[in-house]
């Protein structure tokens, strides 16, 4: 089976006036990302899951998954 890897780019806005987001915006850069990813994972990922097995039934020839 051959696998085409494939992604989606997420950006999140912030308000840097909210207390969250400066507290958010503190911590170095790649701390920023690992913590919004993890929430997309987490959140987002099962939800999709509706989606996706709706998009897989019947299928002929592909075959797709969400790799967390």
């Amino acid at each position: 089976m051959k696998i085409v890897k494939h992604s989606l780019q997420f950006i999140t806005e912030l308000d840097e006036t909210d207390p969250t987001a400066q507290r958010l915006l503190a911590l170095p850069e790649q701390m920023q990302i690992a913590m919004l990813e993890g929430m997309l994972k987490e959140l987002l990922a099962p939800a999709l899951k509706p989606a996706i097995d709706k998009l897989n039934e019947n299928n002929s020839f592909a075959t797709l998954k969400v790799i967390i």
